[in-house]
């Protein structure tokens, strides 16, 4: 794998890859967690997806694991996993990648499954996956707007909900427990209010323009 794309980047953007092994021990490090169907991980410079790619696989092994007798629970709990996977990028082509390897992984984890559940998950990593910029917690298209996360949640039978959340609100909560991931902390605080509730979806719904 080249660690870079080309000294123009490097010098423009700092973009610079981490090796294969070494993502593959960073994340060994918080395994149980990477390992969690719902657990929630934000790289905010997500590049091309080396971390999220990795760490979505675990994901869906946990998946097979627990739900590969059962279609139904597969699939539903398999894009629960992918909904859990979030990313900010400065560069489009970089966003561009990362969704589609997101996208290839989840469609082929599912097998043969219909346009649908491709149609749904896409709709997820458009909203999860974001052309922005971290530091300043913006996008990074015109016009310039506060990065919005979608907070999903499976309810069961088939049924997901969906609240978004401005990243700027949620990183204004001073420290986190131990036990806490990205969203966790979000009832305990006033301030931390959904800028919009889009209530309860179908895959068919996320797939027909919930993002």
């Amino acid at each position: 794998m080249n660690l870079v794309r080309s000294k123009q980047r490097v010098a423009d953007h700092g973009e610079v890859f981490t090796p294969p092994d070494l993502v593959e021990a960073m994340i060994s490090l918080v395994h149980a967690e990477a390992e969690r169907i719902d657990s929630r991980f934000l790289e905010p410079a997500c590049g091309s997806g080396n971390f999220l790619v990795p760490v979505l696989l675990r994901k869906l092994g946990t998946v097979e694991a627990r739900y590969g007798r059962s279609d139904f629970e597969r699939r539903h709990h398999a894009l629960l996993a992918l909904m859990s996977i979030y990313g900010i990028e400065l560069l489009p082509d970089n966003v561009a990648e990362c969704r589609a390897i997101l996208l290839e992984v989840f469609t082929t984890f599912l097998g043969d499954a219909d346009m649908l559940w491709a149609e749904a998950a896409s709709a997820v990593l458009s909203v999860n996956i974001v052309h922005g910029d971290a530091l300043a917690m913006t996008t990074n298209t015109a016009p310039l707007r506060p990065i919005t996360f979608a907070e999903w949640t499976y309810l069961g039978k088939g049924r997901f909900h969906r609240r978004d959340f401005r990243f700027d609100t949620m990183t204004q909560s001073s420290s986190f427990g131990e036990e806490d991931t990205l969203f966790a902390d979000l009832g305990k605080h006033e301030i931390f209010t959904p800028t919009r509730d889009h209530g309860d979806l179908t895959v068919d719904e996320i797939a027909e323009g919930a993002a």
